[in-house]
């Protein structure tokens, strides 16, 4: 169990604590942990130092709003190729903008059509997947202004570390993959196998969030009292089961197959009746 803690604005250990209590309700439980990675970051300042080391990194004083008004958003997700505006400033530059500004620290992302640019890998769900880093993000930040380490960074010297072998994840973060096996060959780290999975959406294709105030684990308890309707729904939607009927996540093992989750990868759509269907 590892708890990405790494914001001090949106993390709040109560709040980790209950998301553990749910996963142990559900019947996810684990062998170790919790690690909280705020308490790891010289962990990431070492792996940091050693890409520093490589002449890769440099710093960035661009603000959201600036990066968000000089481009266009990449077509797929939405997200911005970083063109390199930081990269080729001056030591004197360097020291002036400095003196207004922290800097974020970002990873020089091999060159377009380059040997290295292109990052290929086998999902276990959406199967041959390759992405141009030059193209598709640019050089990412690895370190923010505040001081706070990347996501990008901080998952891969933490897997390396805690001996993960198999990374399963949502489908939308398919886009970190590359990113994530670039920082693991330049810090001579094995690559783990990775799958990514369907989204629970609205109807109208949104991705559910508690910031939109959807459909919560705590309501579902107070419903149900037991989590084998819910998991019997969900296995019985991604084939793992015939017929709904509720069923444990330990009964489910014997019977999981990454073959059915290829077959229905497509997002998993909860309406308004999804608690009547349940029942």
């Amino acid at each position: 169990m590892r708890v990405e803690d790494l914001d001090e604005r949106s993390s709040k250990r109560a709040l980790a604590e209950l998301l553990m209590d749910d996963l142990t309700w559900l019947g996810l439980d684990w062998d170790e942990g919790p690690f909280w990675q705020s308490e790891r970051t010289s962990s990431y300042q070492h792996a940091l130092d050693q890409l520093s080391g490589l002449g890769l990194t440099y710093p960035c004083f661009c603000t959201r709003g600036q990066l968000h008004a000089a481009q266009a958003p990449h077509s797929s997700d939405g997200s911005f190729v970083y063109q390199g505006t930081c990269k080729h400033l001056s030591a004197q530059e360097i020291e002036l903008r400095a003196q207004t500004r922290n800097p974020a620290l970002r990873l020089c992302v091999p060159a377009p059509d380059s040997e290295r640019d292109t990052i290929s890998f086998d999902d276990l769900v959406y199967g041959k997947h390759a992405e141009s880093l030059a193209r598709e993000c640019g050089d990412f930040l690895i370190r923010r202004s505040d001081g706070v380490f990347a996501y990008q960074l901080a998952v891969v010297v933490d897997d390396a570390a805690m001996g993960v072998t198999q990374v399963v994840r949502g489908r939308d973060l398919l886009g970190s993959t590359a990113r994530q096996i670039y920082l693991q060959e330049l810090l001579g780290i094995s690559r783990p196998a990775y799958a990514h999975v369907p989204l629970l959406v609205a109807p109208d294709g949104r991705r559910l969030s508690k910031r939109d105030r959807d459909l919560d684990l705590g309501v579902l308890r107070e419903r149900f009292g037991s989590p084998e309707p819910i998991i019997g729904k969900l296995a019985q939607v991604l084939g793992l089961i015939e017929d709904v009927e509720p069923v444990s996540a330990a009964e489910l093992l014997g019977q999981f197959s990454w073959d059915c989750l290829r077959e229905h990868r497509g997002d998993i759509v909860v309406g308004s009746d999804f608690l009547d269907r349940l029942d």
